[in-house]
């Protein structure tokens, strides 16, 4: 006879996905990355939807986001100095409060 005491929920959410942000990493890392060799990209102040379709590794040269990841009350803050690591199918957006340059590379896999 079967028992139905514990069924499975078909409608589980997805896990949400979360951005890794390592603050002052030593320049010896940097090295280590190539982070100087990565492209360079900007944006202004304001606030822009993000969907990474690659797992993405940023570093920040300058300004300051705040980012609300969608479907998470989570908002992960980061800026300048800090290397940061946007998992692939991330949706996020973001709010920068202060202009952004930043080094970056989206991984092949």
């Amino acid at each position: 006879m079967a028992s139905s005491s514990n069924p499975v929920s078909m409608d589980m959410d997805p896990p949400v996905l979360s951005i890794a942000v390592e603050h002052g990493p030593p320049e010896s890392r940097l090295v280590q990355l190539g982070v100087r060799s990565w492209p360079k990209w900007g944006c202004p102040t304001g606030k822009f939807p993000v969907k990474f379709d690659a797992r993405q590794t940023c570093y920040l040269v300058k300004g300051k986001v705040r980012a609300h990841i969608k479907g998470s009350s989570e908002c992960v803050e980061f800026g300048a100095g800090d290397l940061v690591v946007f998992p692939k199918g991330l949706s996020c957006t973001w709010d920068v409060v202060a202009a952004v340059d930043k080094y970056y590379k989206f991984d092949s896999s």
